[in-house]
């Protein structure tokens, strides 16, 4: 669990916090990018996973402040969304999955191939514009697809995020500002509980999670405002490219290339 925290290595942790804090406001798959850096500087891949909840509990402290203050969405609504997720994250945490780490992110990759046709071919879904004043009343579907989504961010943070904004835009009905605004809320909601049991299991390197969350606060802050003010359009832009990457990434085309490049 021992990092050597040269100038340059800080550097590089706080820059890689502020590019994942930026991604996961408007879309997600941030972790992508810090949790393969933790990796690469040494940690273990358990304690780069478990470390990595620190970024996200503040970038998602910095996201959920910023889009209340801007009027987008009332915790009081959408409580209600979280505690399925909640109680999926915590068993996601505490019990390990019968399934080969290889063939997990094939399908993960293929899950976000499905999702890219669908932002692709269903524009309609995507590029409704805020509504305000809205009350959404929701169904036990809604209840059991968040606690699923729950379940798999409590085992693996990467990719969470465009899965929650995939289920708050396709099945709840929400416009892609508003549900990147309760996208955040559900993650910081059950990121609590799922970092509290990794700190309890000794996982967690604290000067390389904090270093992420400062980068990463920077970043969410920054990417909340441009969420409102360029509205959904540009989201589902950078959420199209983020999906993109995550399918080449989960789906073995990027190791498959550069294995190729360099033989």
């Amino acid at each position: 669990m021992i990092i050597d925290f040269s100038w340059y290595v800080v550097v590089l942790i706080i820059l890689a916090g502020f590019l994942a804090g930026f991604i996961n406001v408007l879309a997600g798959s941030g972790s992508l990018i810090t949790v393969p850096l933790l990796i690469f500087l040494g940690l273990p891949a358990t304690v780069a996973n478990a470390t990595n909840r620190i970024m996200i509990l503040v970038t998602n402290i910095v996201g959920v402040t910023s889009f209340r203050q801007q009027k987008i969405f009332k915790i009081k609504d959408n409580i209600w969304l979280s505690l399925p997720a909640i109680a999926g994250a915590i068993i996601g945490a505490f019990v390990a999955v019968d399934i080969s780490e290889q063939l997990l992110t094939r399908i993960i990759g293929g899950l976000m191939v499905f999702l890219l046709f669908t932002i692709i071919y269903k524009p309609q879904k995507w590029l409704k514009e805020v509504q305000k004043n809205i009350e959404h009343k929701y169904t036990v579907w809604q209840y059991v697809i968040m606690f699923f989504i729950g379940l798999y961010g409590g085992f693996i943070q990467i990719g969470i995020g465009v899965f929650l904004l995939s289920g708050l835009v396709l099945s709840v009905g929400f416009d892609l500002v508003k549900a990147n605004a309760v996208k955040l809320f559900i993650i910081l909601s059950y990121t609590i509980f799922a970092l509290a049991i990794f700190i309890y299991k000794g996982q967690v390197n604290f000067i390389a999670g904090f270093l992420l969350a400062i980068g990463s606060s920077i970043g969410s802050f920054i990417a909340s405002r441009i969420a409102v003010g360029w509205g959904v359009k540009f989201v589902r832009i950078v959420l199209m490219v983020v999906v993109i990457v995550a399918a080449i990434k989960f789906l073995g085309i990027y190791d498959f290339v550069f294995n190729l490049l360099n033989k």
